[in-house]
């Protein structure tokens, strides 16, 4: 999954993108790269970032949508937001998955919705909310909790009349967890794929990264320690990865396969 932000404020990326002839020529670059999925957000979910209204993100990110259904109309469109009106827009201008950081818990109509839209669902665990998640994150056991609460998020999707195949579940690196949070996370990933759900690990150039080598203040120069997580992720069973950096991704989980059949 590429990573396309049609965002000014995005942690890694923000501004790089901001345009919809900016956002569409990256995200047909990706695609060319190997991405089989890409993933449009048009809110920045940052640690400490501000919400943006539904009206806005839907400018932002519906042309995009739109052009790249127009330019490839084969491609794996994820939208990445919150607002249910915004994924409502994104489904009818292409999108074919809802990329949801509060597991569809944002609004009330949220589960109703995504049943209605008969999309794919990713469902996130975030502790907390994008402005404070970071302040001080505590669990007695993160891997048991977050898998336990994705566990209840995905009966909850179901029950509103969501089909099981479409359920995705993302264990929420970097959102509402301190880096040994996300490190005990992927650990023991197996906890959340023996759920029998498809599992999605999303890392790339997150802060974890940083607090391992501190030389690596600036999120453009992270893209080893992305990689490492993003082949730990896959190895441990994770049916797909988001990244920044899809060629040398693409590259290394190549190699990886190779080995592992060798």
């Amino acid at each position: 999954m590429g990573i396309v932000n049609v965002t000014p404020d995005s942690f890694s990326d923000g501004g790089r993108h901001e345009t919809v002839a900016a956002a569409v020529d990256h995200a047909l670059a990706l695609l060319d790269q190997g991405a089989d999925v890409l993933d449009i957000g048009g809110e920045s979910t940052r640690p400490g970032a501000d919400p943006v209204n539904g009206l806005e993100e839907i400018v932002r990110v519906v042309p995009v949508v739109e052009a790249i259904r127009a330019e490839r109309p084969d491609a794996v469109i994820s939208i990445d937001t919150m607002k249910p009106d915004v994924a409502r827009a994104a489904v009818a201008a292409g999108a074919t998955i809802w990329n949801d950081v509060t597991a569809l818990t944002h609004r009330p109509e949220s589960a109703v919705l995504a049943a209605e839209l008969g999309c794919d669902v990713i469902l996130m665990h975030m502790n907390g909310e994008p402005r404070t998640m970071q302040a001080d994150p505590r669990y007695a056991d993160v891997v048991a909790e977050v898998r336990d609460w994705l566990a209840a998020r995905a009966e909850a999707a179901m029950a509103a009349g969501v089909a099981r195949e479409r359920i995705w579940l993302d264990p929420g690196i970097g959102f509402g967890k301190t880096a040994a949070h996300n490190l005990a996370l992927t650990a023991h990933l197996d906890q959340l794929t023996a759920l029998g759900f498809p599992v999605l690990y999303a890392a790339s150039r997150k802060r974890t990264i940083q607090v391992v080598d501190t030389t690596a203040t600036d999120p453009m120069d992270r893209m080893g320690g992305s990689i490492a997580l993003a082949l730990e992720g896959a190895r441990r069973g994770a049916a797909m990865v988001r990244v920044h950096d899809v060629r040398e991704t693409v590259q290394a989980l190549k190699v990886q396969a190779a080995v592992a059949g060798a």
